[in-house]
């Protein structure tokens, strides 16, 4: 039995399988603002800071520029620079606000530098300290017999030197149906699985759906699967053993990413010691195997 191709997914078959969805109004990518920082990548989140930072600054600068009341000023930068060191509650006592005027504008923008940098620093904290799972899933999905079971599986590792606790793991399975009356709709189906739940998660697990009557791979074929752009989500939470917070890891895998007549490689080493028995190279490698006798049958 020849071994199906691996094709890594694209972004357009990405985009197939979710769905666009039209953002009300408010639910916008701003409108929860603290939530989008506190998900943003540390580059993003700090190129926001310095743009609205500058943006802040050259407001004040321009309101210091007009009036004309910043003393030892002689050219926008300078007023700038002393914006600068208002906001940052530097002064180097070079500069100084002259007229009624600026010395408002100079209250309020300490003010706002107060409050700024007890939101920056609150905002930092949050992210530095909030716990998140690095849990590697493997790039495919396999469909062969485990223990003689015609099974889908695929394996996912704990990246991290701690443990995940109580981590258990839903895996939902969707795709595109028609009903009774003809109606064009996406279902979703839970699957089973020999085991959801692990009480120590430290190196590797392989999950396993049996195909069995009931399951929505029974008695499929990969072109039924590619046709109805059918998707597999796999959700895991635990609790991180240092944190003791809930940290949580997803995947997904589209028809391109299940190759079905294969099996995962062994990576465990059984002659080695126990610290180094899981050779993480071979994590997504697969080798052929027998497809289940329906798919043989179905083909």
């Amino acid at each position: 039995m020849a071994l199906l191709p691996f094709r890594r997914r694209s972004a357009a078959s990405l985009r197939k399988t979710t769905p666009t969805v039209a953002l009300a109004e408010d639910d916008r990518l701003f409108t929860d603002f603290y939530h989008h920082l506190l998900t943003s990548s540390w580059p993003a989140l700090l190129l926001q800071i310095v743009i609205a930072f500058v943006v802040i600054n050259t407001v004040f600068a321009f309101g210091y520029y007009l009036d004309g009341g910043i003393e030892n000023a002689r050219s926008f930068s300078d007023v700038f620079f002393f914006s600068v060191q208002t906001i940052a509650t530097i002064g180097y006592g070079k500069m100084s606000p002259t007229t009624m005027v600026s010395q408002i504008l100079m209250s309020v923008e300490a003010l706002c530098g107060l409050i700024n940098f007890a939101l920056i620093t609150g905002l930092i904290f949050a992210k530095f300290s909030r716990p998140t799972a690095r849990v590697r899933f493997s790039r495919v999905a396999v469909i062969s017999k485990r223990d003689g079971v015609p099974s889908l599986m695929f394996r996912m590792a704990n990246v991290r030197a701690s443990q995940i606790v109580e981590a258990q793991i839903h895996v939902a399975f969707s795709r595109d149906e028609r009903t009774r009356e003809g109606e064009y709709v996406r279902r979703f189906y839970d699957l089973e699985l020999a085991r959801y739940r692990n009480g120590i998660f430290a190196y590797s697990w392989t999950a396993v759906h049996p195909i069995q009557p009931g399951s929505p791979f029974y008695g499929a074929t990969s072109e039924e699967m590619v046709k109805s752009e059918a998707n597999i989500t796999v959700s895991l939470t635990g609790i991180d053993e240092v944190f003791s917070q809930t940290v949580y890891a997803r995947y997904s895998y589209g028809t391109a990413d299940i190759i079905w007549g294969a099996r995962l490689a062994d990576i465990i080493d059984e002659t080695a010691e126990l610290g180094a028995r899981f050779n993480y190279a071979k994590f997504d490698e697969v080798e052929p195997a027998e497809l289940p006798v329906w798919s043989q049958e179905s083909a």
